[in-house]
């Protein structure tokens, strides 16, 4: 009676679990490059340490890790990149938004972003041609470096006092100065 109950919860278990990723057209690379050209389109690419030029065009989503984006097409949906550097060529283009985090972005002109450009703690480096369906956000990386440096300054002042501190107190015990 027991197998058949583990059997049971195993089975009920494993139908309740997440169904496999399909990846028809998808292109999905670990440390390996990922080429998009334009007879070769893809629904999406993400890339985990590695880097994405795209002639052609993606269809819907690209994401990347750790590498480097170079786009002289299109990407259908939404374009994000992590500790990646991000390089639009001319008449380029993005179907919704694009956002890159602690990375650089350079757009070349005529790019277009269907929606949202959004650039955390990096720099985007664009013409005046570009267009943008809705917003432009940036926050760029000094404003996280300035608290940063406060932070810094002032573990510093705790432990330099904390040190004039004990040395005090080890003084304490001396009828006079020790003499070095």
């Amino acid at each position: 009676m027991t197998t058949l109950a583990v059997i049971l919860l195993a089975a009920a278990a494993f139908a309740a679990g997440p169904t496999a990723a399909r990846a028809d057209d998808d292109a999905i690379m670990f440390f390996g490059n990922i080429d998009v050209t334009p007879d070769t389109p893809v629904r999406d690419a993400v890339c985990f340490f590695c880097s994405v030029h795209v002639e052609g065009k993606v269809n819907h989503d690209m994401v990347v890790f750790f590498g480097n984006v170079r786009l002289d097409g299109q990407v259908g949906h939404d374009s994000v990149s992590f500790f990646s550097s991000v390089r639009a060529t001319d008449n380029s283009s993005i179907g919704h938004d694009m956002v890159s985090f602690f990375t650089d972005t350079h757009l070349g002109e005529n790019v277009r972003v269907g929606h949202d450009l959004v650039s955390m703690l990096g720099a985007v480096h664009a013409p005046q041609s570009i267009s943008i369906g809705h917003e432009r956000v940036q926050f760029p990386g000094f404003i996280v470096s300035i608290p940063g440096f406060v932070i810094f300054i002032v573990i510093v002042v705790i432990i330099c006092e904390r040190r004039a501190h004990r040395r005090r107190m080890m003084m304490q015990g001396y009828p006079f100065p020790p003499r070095i």
